[in-house]
């Protein structure tokens, strides 16, 4: 598990630069879009890096804001408090900033850039239906993120995905709305390495927000697994994470204010997959989750 650990690791600085050369990407698409030269690309790589440092820093603080979680009182929710000041000398961990969602699908996530600056947020569901095991259990889930790194790379990729989607959809509407023409009178260029030039540039822009979602999917499946593994050794219980996944399997419940951009930092998916409504079965292919039959099978089998 630990050279998993460090694997994963690895990973996240690989994620974390694919992001880094996707926003990239989209940005100089936009710069030869509109006729830009070597100027523009120079100047849109400075903003990629720009928002790549901007979401590092504050993309815990976005991610707790597009959730509307607040702070989790002490007194009011003592037993949340305790279970993870328990669990955090068990760990070895700083005891995050605790939040609360309120929403009655049962779900949680952790999100934050390193261990020192974590968060953990609980949905008023959770704290409502799990058991005192159970929701220790799911506790001990999203702590094993923090402790193995996972936050990072899963917080900074809400930002990114959100910030890769929001100039793909801008540079498109100029697009089409007239930017191309204006290009065309601006610059002369409408020979056939301008033509390629623009299809290019409008593939990349179409394309990217497709991309971006496939790297968060690649990257949350395994770290599931590794969390919920990593959480049973923590809690040295299997069976408490194993009935909180029972739970949460037979619980329908979506969360109000998850997107598919914040998906994969839940413990589990918290958007519709009804295999029955029309459509779902395509998008459950680009689930950030593993089956939650899956992952319940591989801890009984710990």
């Amino acid at each position: 598990m630990q050279e998993q650990i460090a694997r994963n690791k690895r990973r996240t600085f690989l994620m974390l630069l694919g992001f880094v050369v996707l926003i990239t990407l989209v940005a100089t698409a936009i710069v030869l879009l509109f006729g830009g030269g070597w100027v523009g690309i120079v100047i849109a790589f400075v903003i990629a890096m720009g928002l790549a440092w901007g979401s590092y820093y504050n993309s815990d603080k976005i991610a707790i804001k597009a959730s509307r979680a607040v702070p989790a009182d002490e007194t009011e929710y003592r037993r949340y408090h305790n279970l993870v000041e328990g669990l955090c000398i068990a760990a070895g961990l700083p005891k995050p900033k605790l939040f609360v969602v309120n929403d009655p699908a049962p779900n949680a996530f952790a999100t934050g850039r390193n261990p020192k600056h974590s968060a953990v947020a609980v949905t008023t569901g959770l704290l409502e239906k799990m058991n005192r095991v159970e929701l220790e259990g799911v506790l001990a889930h999203e702590l094993s993120h923090v402790k193995n790194y996972d936050i990072l790379v899963t917080t900074v990729a809400v930002t990114a995905i959100g910030t890769i989607a929001l100039i793909s959809d801008i540079g498109l509407r100029f697009a089409f709305w007239g930017g191309l023409s204006g290009r065309r009178d601006n610059n002369g260029d409408s020979g056939p390495i301008g033509v390629v030039i623009a299809i290019a540039s409008l593939a990349v822009l179409m394309l990217a927000p497709f991309a971006g979602y496939l790297m968060q999917m690649a990257m949350s499946r395994n770290r599931e697994y590794l969390a919920d593994a990593s959480g049973v050794q923590l809690t040295r219980y299997p069976p408490g994470l194993i009935s909180a996944l029972e739970k949460l399997k037979d619980d329908k419940a979506v969360v109000h204010n998850a997107t598919k951009a914040t998906a994969q930092m839940w413990i589990e998916e918290p958007l519709e997959t009804n295999p029955d409504k029309p459509g779902s079965k395509f998008n459950n292919l680009f689930d950030t989750h593993p089956p939650l039959e899956d992952r319940i099978k591989r801890l009984q089998e710990m």
